[in-house]
């Protein structure tokens, strides 16, 4: 059987989850859902499949020494931080080339740090398929999520005839297409014929390098150079000189978008990518008006509300709906439920006042 390894993606800053999620400390590295940080959750759920040696973890500098906490037995050198964001192809870039000076012909999968797979072993044997098909000929493949909902804030990926049967469906993925209007996702849902895009993906080394030297020439070009320098010294230093350099783009348009060479295994398995404050309500126990209370914390003649407290603090809200409230130890959130969208405005505009920096 080709050796596998997986290889995750921690670099994300979950800005919707501030101020619980900060810079140094964002949302993977935190208990949103469940008692122990959503990547140790990640790292736990594949290590039946692949061995701790062959699991690598991609986050950025300023999140290094967290990371590292939150990856307990995880070899040291398989924590390697990227210099800036370059999106996710150069991560995916990076993770290739990590893989490659392993084995040149491994199969390896690409996970989000930061997700909540309420099924576990239908998530491995899942995963085990996508390997299998990765394998077995030169196909990128990718979990496709069932819908539930027509989301607008998922891509979403068309499916295409049979590949092959089983207890576990492979399919030809017909095309990928960017976030819907509503009225477009409704559509997508009643089709039955579409998947959401959760960036899940597996792939053999070749196959993939074959695929960005076919789609995104400037970026694997750029990749081979930063590949002889990892090989001749210090992958910081290596890093630190090239990787800035490589173009930033996202691997959906970069290759997915491009290449006809694409499996997807529709995937239904209890998935979250649990993408706000309003989507922590799914995952808790409600009191009998519908709130959901962590910490500290007490809501007197209010419906609905999310209130999170740490620490030894106590929150209260009386006589509101439908808000959350979250409170830190040097930071509080107030806000509808109908606007946690906007929470990313919120951090620009206070990134952009030198008296509020601090808190981000």
């Amino acid at each position: 059987m080709t050796e596998r390894f997986v290889v995750i993606m921690a670099g994300g800053r979950g800005e919707r989850f501030w101020p619980q999620s900060r810079l140094k400390k964002p949302k993977h590295l935190l208990p949103i859902v469940g008692q122990q940080p959503m990547l140790t959750q990640t790292i736990a759920r594949v290590l039946p499949l692949v061995p701790k040696k062959n699991v690598f973890v991609i986050t950025t500098r300023s999140q290094l020494a967290e990371v590292r906490k939150a990856c307990p037995g995880l070899p040291r050198a398989n924590i390697v931080a990227e210099p800036m964001g370059r999106d996710t192809a150069a991560a995916v870039g990076l993770a290739m080339l990590l893989v490659q000076q392993r084995n040149p012909d491994a199969a390896f999968a690409i996970l989000p740090a930061d997700h909540v797979i309420g099924d576990v072993a239908k998530f491995r044997e899942l995963l085990a398929e996508a390997f299998k098909a990765a394998e077995s000929a030169d196909e990128l493949v990718t979990l496709g999520i069932e819908p539930t909902e027509p989301a607008t804030g998922f891509g979403y990926i068309e499916r295409g005839a049979l590949w092959h049967s089983g207890p576990v469906r492979v399919l030809r993925a017909k095309r990928f297409v960017e976030k819907p209007t509503l009225a477009k996702a409704k559509a997508y849902l009643a089709s039955g014929r579409y998947c959401w895009n959760a960036g899940m993906f597996v792939w053999r080394v070749p196959v993939i390098e074959a695929a960005l030297k076919k789609h995104a020439k400037e970026l694997h070009a750029g990749l081979r150079q930063l590949g002889q320098a990892l090989r001749r010294g210090s992958a910081d230093a290596a890093l630190a000189k090239i990787y800035p350099k490589l173009p930033r783009i996202s691997v959906d348009y970069a290759v997915m978008e491009k290449a006809r060479n694409v499996l997807v295994v529709p995937a239904g398995m209890g998935w979250d990518d649990v993408g706000s404050w309003p989507a922590v309500a799914r995952h808790h126990g409600k009191d009998a008006a519908g709130n959901v209370l962590r910490g500290l914390s007490r809501v007197e003649a209010g419906r609905g509300n999310i209130v999170i407290s740490e620490g030894r603090h106590l929150t209260t809200v009386l006589g509101l709906d439908n808000v959350v409230v979250v409170h830190t130890p040097d930071a509080t959130l107030v806000c509808p439920k109908d606007r946690t969208q906007d929470i990313k405005q919120l951090l620009q505009r206070l990134q952009a006042d030198k008296n509020t920096q601090r808190y981000l």
